[in-house]
């Protein structure tokens, strides 16, 4: 399917929401045409965050109404929108993430920690020379913040930390942000905050710091202010803030600045967005932590982030053949570190890819959906790790809980989890919590994928990769599938396991699947 060449992010977070507009250009990169930010506070007043307030609800549809509205102004766009810490705490989450698509028409991706750091990274790569330095990465939201130790392309560690200005704010400055209060920081509270980020930060600190990075990069809202502020009291006002520098001194002075001072003094302060005045003290002292527990002399301000990375990894041509050879090593990597025959599940993949493409005029899939089944094949028997029993089951569990699938969305990662779930044992069913939460468009795709995952299995019964190819022929209703061997090579057995497996693709199919003996011992050649 060919799309046209605009395309845009949202990013949406705790506090902010973002949006950038681009063209592809023709040399594979591209060319930045608009970006909008609004302050929507969707993580706010959810006390904890375990759950979207209705306001807070009503004003980010609203917003993202409007965002979609001028990507759309551009002509046809396609959008990728996500969301991160507020959404992906929230017990209610589907009370934004359901009208956001039915009402708004703008599906949203919830995003794990882990990602949103991978995409941080990936985003200042774009907009800093530092791919050949080894940098730590810091991105202060909302809810969360946001810890990536990188080299080129390469993410060596990452984290993701329940701490962030809204956060923060609630919990030990509620004062500053009273509409009824003077908005004095009140001493104690202060060093409260700072004994609570402190201890929570120590041991991120101590694995992360031990990468020795060279050089520290902030990505957030809270680090451009604080560095625009240190600017102003240097008498400098760039027109942009990428590349900026923020010193470890600097930071300190515009802390004790920020925590002299009355809200209505505070926004006498030159650098200081007033829509942050309520929370710029939070991200201030937590900042100025992992500083200190760092040992961050100097910190680079990068202008891209989240949402420029969202751009480059789904839309970016270079970028995006890069993420794929990070996706299949990384489950490359999951499944040798927890199967025990890594090598079937190789083999395993290499037929499913081979009978996915040879039965594309039946199934209509993309090539996203042969990229999910050929991950979920490579890592389908990683339960083995656990238990043979149910390890279908437990395939499940460490797909959906491993932090080396780096490089595929939550949604992703809870296809090929499903998807590994169902390569054996019951079909798919409404009553199984992880299938009936799928809409009727991914229920269908793994009905698909699994039941061609099922038959690979099968064609591969005795783990000696003896099937080498497979030919398909397809007729009207029907499928029926040849596997080809070495000549002289009994593939009886490869046979009749294929097709005990074969009633899940015929289901997702409707189609009647058939697994033949190879019509001749030595038959080689492919045909479809």
């Amino acid at each position: 399917m060919e799309h046209s060449g605009f395309k845009a992010a949202i990013d949406i977070g705790t506090n902010s929401m973002h949006l950038v507009v681009a063209r592809l250009a023709e040399h594979g990169g591209f060319e930045m045409l608009t970006s909008e930010k609004e302050m929507v506070r969707l993580g706010q007043g959810g006390g904890e965050m375990k759950s979207l307030a209705p306001d807070a609800i009503e004003r980010s549809l609203d917003a993202l109404a409007r965002m979609k509205e001028v990507a759309g102004s551009f002509g046809d766009v396609e959008i990728a929108a996500v969301a991160t810490s507020a959404v992906r705490e929230a017990h209610n989450r589907h009370e934004f993430l359901e009208p956001a698509r039915d009402r708004v028409g703008v599906p949203v991706e919830v995003i794990s920690g882990f990602e949103e750091a991978r995409l941080i990274h990936l985003g200042v790569l774009q907009a800093l020379p530092v791919f050949d330095r080894r940098l730590l990465v810091v991105d202060i939201g909302g809810g969360s913040t946001e810890f990536c130790v990188g080299a080129g392309d390469r993410v060596i560690e990452a984290r993701s930390m329940k701490l962030g200005a809204i956060r923060l704010t609630q919990r030990f400055l509620a004062d500053v942000a009273a509409d009824d209060r003077d908005g004095s920081v009140d001493r104690k509270a202060v060093k409260e905050c700072r004994t609570y980020v402190r201890s929570a930060l120590a041991p991120v600190a101590h694995e992360l710091g031990g990468h020795q990075p060279e050089i520290t990069v902030g990505s957030s809202g809270t680090a451009s202010t604080l560095a625009e502020m240190a600017l102003a009291r240097r008498g400098e006002k760039p027109r942009h803030l990428n590349g900026a520098t923020l010193g470890a001194a600097e930071l300190r002075d515009v802390v004790d600045e920020l925590t002299s001072r009355t809200t209505a003094e505070r926004l006498d302060l030159p650098g200081l967005d007033a829509k942050r005045v309520d929370i710029i003290v939070a991200g201030a002292l937590l900042l100025d932590e992992i500083f200190r527990a760092f040992s961050i002399e100097e910190m680079t301000i990068s202008d891209y982030a989240l949402r420029e990375g969202v751009l480059f990894d789904r839309f970016g041509g270079e970028a995006g053949r890069e993420l794929s050879g990070l996706r299949s090593r990384n489950v490359e990597r999951l499944a040798r570190q927890l199967d025990p025959d890594p090598d079937h599940a190789e083999h395993t993949a290499r037929l499913s890819v081979e009978l996915f493409d040879r039965t594309e005029s039946v199934h209509g899939l993309d090539e996203h959906a042969r990229e999910l089944l050929h991950a979920a094949a490579m890592v389908h028997n990683v339960g083995l790790f656990i238990s043979h029993s149910s390890h279908h089951k437990h395939s499940y569990y460490v797909i959906r809980n491993s932090e080396q699938m780096t490089g595929f969305t939550d949604h992703e990662i809870e296809l090929i989890a499903v998807i590994a779930r169902y390569h054996r044992k019951s079909l798919p069913a409404e009553k199984h919590a992880e299938f009936g939460a799928l809409s009727k468009h991914d229920q269908r795709l793994v009905r698909v994928l699994a039941g061609i995952l099922r038959l690979a299995i099968g064609l591969d019964r005795r783990h000696a990769a003896a099937v080498r190819s497979v030919r398909v022929f397809i007729d009207d209703g029907s499928v029926r599938i040849e596997p080809v061997g070495e000549p002289d090579v009994d593939l009886d057995l490869e046979v009749y396991a294929a097709r005990e497996r074969s009633k899940l693709l015929a289901d997702g199919l409707g189609v009647d699947v058939r697994v033949d003996r190879p019509a001749s011992p030595d038959a080689t050649v492919l045909s479809s």
